[in-house]
């Protein structure tokens, strides 16, 4: 059944004309289907340089909204209506105005989960690979970023010449996990390399072999002559792991690193977005994505 419908999903987008998307935080059987596959800023780059005119974002609705920011003469759906992201609305357009309004000497950093809304105010965007570099070649000293306190702390501790405030926000799924816990991965695993995400607190990211974003986990694991890794993101990186690397053992360092956002999305609601039936197309004012493409611009001009 499963093989059926992911062969008519293959065979409808061609003859729709659609480019399916899949975070990389998505299961195996979503991935097969897709176009593409990887973090989300890469996602909506890629889809930005195809010629399909639909688009289908198997993720959560700020990288949807990434993706028609970058395409907006495209059709852009969500694959699924419910799937959004903690961490990119613990803030809003109006909490950062009020800051500027206070600081305006102060460049505001977007870390790109957030939404497009929280873009249109911000200076720069940045990704998990990229922040260090774009943070260290803003001409401001004094800089805020969000929402991420851990990916900016992380930041901050790169560059200590620069003057970093940090609001007290995050994914709740990576800065969930304890120094305990990767004490104890450590000591089941201990021929294993320790992989993390920078959004783990410092104190687990601390004690890494290696930090850095999905795809740079999964490009330093790839490339690795090590045999065995634990892996601090999301466990859907796991099972691609074993999948491009069978030679090699892939073990979570938590098995709560789950976001149930990015497992919403199933091969039926993919089948229902083709279809019409399904998802939730994302809809943007022409102002809003003027205003929100100004930080993704900067990040390019700096990147």
């Amino acid at each position: 059944m499963i093989k059926k419908m992911q062969d008519e999903i293959l065979r409808l987008k061609k003859e729709k004309d659609i480019c399916i998307l899949a975070h990389s935080y998505q299961p195996h059987i979503i991935t097969s289907i897709a176009d593409h596959t990887g973090d989300s800023y890469a996602l909506a780059v890629k889809a930005a340089k195809t010629d399909n005119r639909t688009v289908i974002m198997c993720g959560v609705r700020f990288m949807a909204e990434g993706v028609k920011l970058l395409c907006p003469d495209k059709k852009v759906i969500l694959s699924h209506k419910r799937a959004g992201c903690p961490m990119a609305e613990q803030f809003t357009k109006e909490d950062i105005l009020k800051f500027k309004e206070k600081h305006p000497e102060t460049a505001v950093v977007a870390y790109i989960n957030t939404t497009a809304s929280i873009k249109t105010v911000c200076d720069v965007c940045v990704t998990s690979s990229s922040a260090v570099k774009i943070v260290s070649r803003l001409p401001q000293k004094d800089i805020l970023f969000i929402p991420d306190c851990n990916l900016g702390r992380y930041v901050a501790n790169k560059l200590p010449e620069k003057n970093i405030t940090l609001w007290k926000g995050g994914c709740p799924i990576h800065s969930s996990i304890t120094p305990g816990e990767a004490t104890a991965a450590r000591e089941m695993y201990p021929n294993a390399l320790f992989l993390v995400h920078p959004e783990c607190i410092p104190e687990v990211s601390e004690s890494a072999d290696f930090v850095g974003s999905t795809a740079e986990i999964m490009e330093y694991a790839k490339k690795s002559e090590k045999k065995e890794f634990i892996i601090g993101t999301e466990v859907a990186i796991i099972e691609h792991l074993q999948f491009e690397c069978p030679d090699k053992k892939f073990y979570p360092l938590s098995p709560r690193l789950v976001c149930g956002d990015m497992k919403l999305t199933t091969l039926t609601d993919v089948l229902d977005c083709i279809n019409g039936d399904g998802g939730d197309e994302i809809i943007l004012s022409d102002e809003t994505i003027r205003d929100a493409r100004h930080c993704i611009e900067r990040m390019i001009e700096l990147g």
